[in-house]
């Protein structure tokens, strides 16, 4: 999969995105100082929500409160809500710091918008999963696609699936719970394997809102190639998803060790050249494990494998010496070399 210019997958670092969200309440200008924040720690991309409310709700949002939240959702969105010119700033303020950016489009109106200006992927959030009409829409424009998927289960996931898939494009499936912030007994990082089976044409990830670096760093464990999260330049400010979001040092720890871990899990199994330092210490030899009188053979009686492992005979040969005879006294814990034996 690529995005812009960047390629996710196996065998690349995890993307990590920070989510702008709503955390700027409206304000372009606090928008561009959590991007600049962002852009300091190294973080390669963006995340913002675009929303047109006159295309995204009806009047019956106003009754609608969030559990994490005091007003209604068409309130919160009317006030951080950005408008057309506004977003367009954003995107370029972002591009012009060397991140990519990208959106969630919560209407029709507002994915031809993203589409317009020429954002690299689409983000759908989970609310959309199910909003089959809307995914349908933004899979034909033909960019990436990235899919959160809380509020779902294993089997209707397959519906929005199918559909991007439909359109033959790029996309990727982020394990999700949509708990704001999601404490750790409700998150299941064990569906990033299940993903991986089960929709083998996508890049796997996380969309973590729990508190710290913990679980978005174990999903990288788990093999999630992109991490989203919301981000803040500072979490004194206020707003909904304030109390789940990174602020700058958590973001740049979250990338340095998300590197670590990647490339760890990545690697196969093999023996690392300061390892074999170890090798002399660490292992064994073989030796005697008594006295050896000459012309004695070699038994499981009389022989032991000890450290170090700096004999000729290592411990793990030990059955290539059994059954030999000794040609002189070898004496105990000596370590027994081919000379000695015949």
């Amino acid at each position: 999969m690529r995005i812009a210019n960047r390629k996710i997958g196996k065998g690349f670092t995890p993307l990590i995105i920070a989510e702008l969200g709503i955390n700027h309440g409206g304000n372009l200008d606090l928008a561009k100082k959590m991007v600049h924040a962002a852009a300091k720690t190294g973080c390669e991309a963006i995340k913002h929500q675009t929303h047109f409310l006159d295309d995204e709700m009806t009047e019956d949002a106003k009754k609608i409160v969030p559990p994490n939240a005091d007003k209604s959702i068409w309130e919160i969105m009317k006030k951080c809500c950005l408008t057309k010119d506004q977003e367009i700033k954003l995107k370029d303020f972002t591009e012009n710091l060397g991140m990519i950016y990208i959106s969630t489009p919560f209407s029709r109106r507002a994915a031809d918008f993203l589409a317009e200006i020429g954002i690299p992927a689409f983000k759908i959030g989970s609310g959309e999963c199910d909003n089959f009409l809307l995914i349908e829409h933004i899979a034909s424009i033909g960019k990436p696609v990235i899919l959160s998927t809380g509020m779902q289960t294993s089997s209707s996931i397959k519906n929005p699936v199918s559909i991007i898939e439909a359109s033959n494009v790029d996309y990727a499936i982020l394990e999700c719970t949509n708990i704001y912030p999601c404490p750790p007994d409700q998150i299941s990082l064990g569906s990033i394997t299940d993903l991986y089976a089960n929709f083998p044409n996508a890049e796997i990830g996380f969309s973590d809102h729990s508190i710290g670096p913990e679980m978005a760093l174990a999903s990288v464990a788990m093999g999630a190639t992109i991490v989203e999260k919301h981000f803040t330049d500072t979490k004194k400010r206020k707003g909904p998803d304030i109390s789940c979001s990174m602020d700058p040092s958590e973001l740049e720890y979250l990338i340095k060790k998300s590197k670590d871990i990647s490339a760890a899990r990545d690697r196969k199994k093999f023996v690392a050249e300061t390892e074999k330092e170890v090798y002399k210490f660490a292992r064994s030899s073989i030796v005697a494990d008594i006295d050896i009188p000459t012309g004695t053979m070699l038994t499981r009686e009389n022989i032991w494998a000890r450290r170090p492992g700096n004999g000729q005979i290592p411990g793990y040969e030990y059955q290539k010496v059994i059954g030999k005879i000794a040609r002189n006294e070898i004496k105990k814990n000596q370590q027994i070399k081919w000379t000695d034996i015949e």
